[in-house]
């Protein structure tokens, strides 16, 4: 009977974190060139493979990584996320001269105003960007850079590897972990227009509730 339970639970938390993992993405279809993919470093080294390979397909004329060491990359990386991704992105055959890095943001808004800041300091005047994140935080980067990149006529899409629910966690990427930061994000997505950090995006119930019953079961390490 234990059993059963242990499996009945273990569903419903694949289903809830599938509810989630699908709201944080924005699905859009990558369609259109843009003056430069713009990469939201992370721990997860898929996501400089997806932006080199958008780089490499014709879709930038810049290709950027911002990251600096964050809370779950300090004891991964020997440097700045940035700098991995960028090692990752040139072993790939994208030239160095066509990448700008940004090696000191520990946030989403620090990526956005840090890059930002840093272009207009090398005199480039970018109007289009494809954003590169992860499945899971596409939205929040979305909506933390309509709010905070300073030139609000900038066109932007947004992207991510292209991988589903159950082929997302890896050994880099546990899917707890996984979970934690998606429920996490949720929640800054909900309180953080309040703050002044990103637009409002609507939630439905279903993932709101979905949210909780995750943070019921103890998938709370990374909430605000």
């Amino acid at each position: 009977m234990a059993t059963s339970a242990t499996a009945t639970s273990e569903s419903e938390v694949e289903q809830d974190a599938e509810i989630l993992y699908e709201y944080h993405q924005l699905h859009s279809q990558i369609t259109q060139k843009a003056d430069a993919v713009f990469c939201l470093c992370s721990l997860d080294t898929r996501v400089a493979e997806r932006a080199a390979q958008l780089f490499l397909d014709g879709y930038g004329a810049y290709l950027i990584f911002s990251g600096g060491s964050g809370v779950l990359t300090q004891a991964r990386f020997a440097k700045p996320e940035a700098e991995v991704f960028a090692d990752i992105a040139m072993a790939m055959g994208v030239p160095a001269g066509k990448l700008i890095v940004e090696p000191r943001s520990t946030n989403t808004g620090e990526n956005v105003r840090f890059t930002h800041a840093l272009l207009k300091e090398r005199g480039l005047e970018l109007r289009s960007f494809i954003l590169v994140q992860k499945p899971y935080m596409e939205r929040r980067t979305y909506a933390t850079f309509m709010k905070q990149w300073p030139d609000q006529s900038a066109e932007i899409a947004v992207t991510s590897p292209k991988l589903g629910w159950s082929e997302y966690p890896n050994e880099d990427n546990p899917r707890d972990l996984v979970i934690n930061v998606a429920v996490g994000d949720l929640v800054r997505i909900r309180e953080y227009p309040e703050k002044g950090f990103l637009i409002h995006q609507d939630i439905p119930p279903e993932v709101w509730e979905a949210a909780q019953r995750l943070i019921g079961r103890g998938f709370d390490s990374h909430l605000p």
